[in-house]
């Protein structure tokens, strides 16, 4: 696969259709600037500042934007806080809308057909294929995305974290879990420090 995005690139530079300093840029944009890091710095805002919780909660747009993370595809944003009775997960049932500034590129799963009609029709199965399993009273709600509206799941934060930063915190925070097909990974589940 390396080999073959390298030779297209070349082609595309040789024929004078992409200039490939402007193909930099874009790659260290989306490697530094944009991604699911910027999710979890959200996420990890909401879980240690309860102001900011509730302001992402009532205007996730202007929440996430005062954080610097704007752009296409990030314009109207809402955010779907889960708890213990209710779980969301977001779809786009048409296409692969997907909020870039705070979760970078979609991952390929997310604009499969097969996920995006599964997900309306049998959500708890594709959840435990996905490793988590809700139990029958948590009541699972379905998001989709369309070209006017992206969604941000805010997981719940993991117990055991009390007093921790918020860059402690953003550790924790996953893509999968800011699309609610996964959790948030557990104190215990990251490495020591030495």
């Amino acid at each position: 696969m390396d080999l073959r995005v390298r030779a297209l690139e070349s082609l595309l530079v040789e024929k004078g259709y992409v200039d490939p300093k402007v193909l930099d840029v874009l790659i260290e944009t989306y490697e530094t600037k944009v991604g699911p890091h910027n999710g979890a710095r959200v996420v990890a805002k909401a879980w240690a500042d309860a102001q900011y919780r509730r302001w992402l909660l009532q205007d996730a747009s202007a929440a996430i934007a005062s954080l610097g993370y704007i752009g296409r595809q990030g314009e109207c944003m809402v955010a779907l806080a889960n708890t213990a009775r209710v779980h969301n997960m977001v779809v786009c049932t048409l296409c692969s809308c997907y909020p870039w500034p705070v979760l970078g590129l979609p991952p390929v799963w997310y604009k499969s057909a097969p996920y995006r009609s599964r997900a309306v029709i049998d959500p708890r199965a594709v959840l435990r294929e996905f490793g988590v399993t809700l139990p029958d009273d948590v009541d699972l709600r379905v998001w989709d995305s369309t070209a006017e509206i992206r969604y941000l799941v805010l997981p719940i934060r993991p117990l055991g974290t009390d007093g921790w930063s918020e860059e402690q915190l953003a550790t924790l925070v996953t893509r999968d879990s800011m699309i609610g097909t996964g959790m948030p990974k557990q104190p215990a589940q990251l490495p020591s420090e030495r």
